[in-house]
C-alpha cells in the first residue's frame, strides 16, 4: 500500500473509531434504560441518547466521511486495500450515501422520540392502554415516512425498510419465501389440529421460582458457551440481546412464574444472538463490520440454539434431569418424554415469543402485512389494533381480548424497527438449512449434545458465521456455509419431520 494510501487509511481507522464509541456509549445508555434505571430519568436519558446519536449521525454523513469513501472508492487505491477494508468502505459509502441528506437535527429528534417511546409502550402495555401510547408510534411512523423520502424508495417505501436489516432484500421476494413456507405449513398445522394425540402442557404452568429459572438459565447460557467474562443477563420487560463489542455483550430475559420454558428458551434464543458477537473477528472492532451479517442471519443462530438444538429431544434427554433438580416439586413424577412433547406441542396462542416452533412463523407473516399496509398502503397507526385483531382471526383462528396480548405484545415498533420482523421467518430459514449442513460436516452432531457438550457446535459456528461479522452478505454466508441460496423448503421438511412424528400424522 502506498505511503499516502496507508496515511488516508488511518486517519479514516480513527473516524470509524470515534463513531464505533459513540455507538458502544449509545448501545450502554439504551440497555440501562431496559433493565432498571428510574422510570422518572427516562425523558432527560432519552434527550442524552438522542443527542449522543445526532452527533455519531453527524459523523457518519459528514464531508470527511464522503471524502474518504470517494477516496477509497477509486479503482487504483481500491486495488491497494484488502477485501475487507474495500467492505468497510462499501458499507461506509452505502450509509453516506443513503442518510446524507437527512437533516441531523431531524435525525437527533427521531433518536429522542425512538427512546422515550420505548419507556411510554412499557407503560401502555402494562396499563393495556393502546390510546395512551398511538401519539408516540403516530410520530415514530411520520419519521419513518420522512427518512424514506430522504434514503428513497426502492421499488415499494417497504422495500426501503427491508434493506435496512436484510441488504437487497425486496417485498416480492420475501412474498415468494413466505407464500412456499405457508404452502407447507399451514396444511401441517391443519393436520395437527385434527390429530387425536394432544400432549399434556399443564405441568409446565405450575409456580416456578424466579431464583431457580434464573440459576438453570446461567447453566444453561455456559453450556452453550456464552462467555460470562464478557457478558451478562439482566432482566426487562421485553428479551433483548445487546453487542457493545466482542467483550461485552448483554442479554436479558423475562421470568414468568406460571411458565417455566418462557426464560429458558429466551436464554437460549438472546444466548444465540450473543454467541455470534462474542466471537467476531477482534481485528473487525471500531469498524462497522464488527456486527451480524444480517438480522436474518442473527435471528439464524438464534433461533437454531433455541429451537432446533433447544427444543430437540436429544437436548432434554441430557439436561432435563438438571432442570428436575431445580425443580424436583413441580416436575415430580413427570417423564422426560412427556416434557419433550409438551414443550412442542402445537397450539395457536397470542404471545409470538411464547409460541411454538411451528406456528410462530405466522405470527411474523401478521406482522410482516400490517407492516406492509402501514407504508405501502397508508394505514392509520390509530386502526393498528383492528387490523392486528382481524389478522390474527385469520391467521390463527384466535382474536386477541386485550391489546396487552395483542398489538402492544412486541417492543420493536416503539423503536422504530420497521422491516425487522420479517427476519426471524428468514431467520428460521436460514436456521434448518445450515443445520442441514452442520449435520453433513458434523456428523457425530447428536452424540454431542447427548453428552452435553456443546462448544464443539458453538466452534464450528464460530468458524464458518461468527467469526465473519459483517464482512460477508447473508447471501455469501448461505452459500459459503450450504452451497446454495436461501431455500425455504429446508425449514418446512424440518418442520414436516419433527411434527409428524410429534403428532403421529
Amino acid at each position: 500500500m502506498e505511503q499516502h494510501v496507508q496515511d488516508e487509511w488511518e486517519k479514516f481507522s480513527e473516524l470509524l473509531a470515534k463513531i464505533s464509541g459513540y455507538s458502544e456509549a449509545i448501545g450502554l445508555l439504551h440497555w440501562d434504560l431496559r433493565t432498571g434505571a428510574p422510570r422518572k430519568g427516562a425523558e432527560i436519558r432519552s434527550e442524552t441518547i438522542g443527542m449522543l446519536s445526532g452527533e455519531m449521525f453527524r459523523l457518519e454523513t459528514s464531508p470527511l466521511m464522503g471524502k474518504f469513501t470517494e477516496f477509497f472508492s477509486r479503482p487504483e487505491v481500491m486495488k491497494q486495500l484488502t477485501a475487507v477494508q474495500n467492505t468497510i468502505v462499501a458499507d461506509c459509502r452505502k450509509e453516506y450515501d443513503r442518510s446524507k441528506s437527512i437533516p441531523s437535527k431531524r435525525y437527533e429528534e427521531y433518536s429522542v422520540l425512538a427512546a422515550h417511546s420505548q419507556t411510554m409502550w412499557e407503560e401502555a402495555k402494562e396499563n393495556n392502554d393502546f390510546a395512551s401510547f398511538e401519539p408516540y408510534l403516530s410520530k415514530i411512523v411520520a419519521f419513518k415516512q420522512e427518512f424514506i423520502d430522504y434514503w428513497g424508495v426502492k421499488g415499494t417505501r417497504y422495500d426501503t425498510l427491508l434493506d435496512m436489516y436484510e441488504p437487497d432484500l425486496t417485498v416480492e421476494k420475501v412474498d415468494d419465501l413466505f407464500n412456499r413456507l405457508r404452502s407447507r405449513l399451514v396444511p401441517l398445522v391443519e393436520a395437527i389440529s385434527a390429530s387425536p394425540h394432544k400432549p399434556d402442557t399443564k405441568f409446565l404452568h405450575a409456580i416456578f421460582e424466579k431464583e431457580q429459572q434464573q440459576k438453570f438459565g446461567l447453566f444453561v447460557l455456559e453450556q452453550m458457551g456464552y462467555d460470562f467474562a464478557a457478558g451478562r443477563l439482566d432482566e426487562s420487560v421485553h428479551p433483548f440481546a445487546t453487542g457493545l463489542n466482542p467483550g461485552d455483550v448483554r442479554i436479558t430475559t423475562n421470568y414468568l412464574l406460571d411458565n417455566v420454558t418462557s426464560a429458558v428458551f429466551s436464554s437460549l434464543h438472546e444466548g444465540g444472538h450473543a454467541l455470534y458477537e462474542q466471537n467476531i473477528n477482534k481485528e473487525l472492532v471500531g469498524t462497522p463490520l464488527a456486527q451480524g451479517a444480517s438480522m436474518g442471519i442473527h435471528e439464524s443462530q438464534s433461533r437454531l440454539w433455541e429451537n432446533m438444538i433447544g427444543r430437540s429431544r436429544t437436548f432434554w434427554h441430557r439436561y432435563y434431569g438438571d432442570l428436575q433438580q431445580h425443580f424436583p416439586q413441580q416436575l415430580a413424577g413427570v417423564e422426560v418424554e412427556d416434557f419433550y412433547q409438551a414443550i412442542n406441542s402445537v397450539a395457536n396462542s397470542f404471545i409470538r415469543i411464547e409460541a411454538d416452533e411451528l406456528t410462530y412463523n405466522l405470527h411474523i407473516i401478521v406482522r410482516y402485512e400490517i407492516e406492509k399496509l402501514i407504508f405501502n398502503e397508508g394505514l392509520a397507526v390509530k386502526d393498528l389494533p383492528q387490523v392486528w385483531n382481524a389478522k390474527y382471526q385469520e391467521y390463527l383462528g384466535i382474536t386477541p381480548p386485550t391489546d396487552e396480548l395483542g398489538v402492544l405484545q412486541d417492543v420493536h415498533w416503539s423503536g422504530g424497527d420497521f422491516g425487522y420482523f420479517a427476519s426471524y421467518s428468514l431467520g428460521n430459514m436460514y436456521a434448518a438449512q445450515i443445520l442441514n449442513t452442520l449435520r453433513k460436516e458434523l456428523p457425530e452432531f447428536d452424540e454431542l449434545i447427548a453428552a452435553g457438550n456443546l462448544l464443539p457446535i458453538k466452534e464450528w459456528l464460530t468458524a464458518k458465521i461468527y467469526v465473519y461479522g459483517k464482512s460477508l452478505t447473508p447471501a455469501q454466508i448461505i452459500e459459503q456455509v450450504t452451497g446454495e441460496p436461501l431455500n425455504p423448503d429446508y425449514l418446512a421438511d424440518y418442520l414436516e419431520v419433527k411434527y409428524t412424528e410429534l403428532y403421529k400424522l
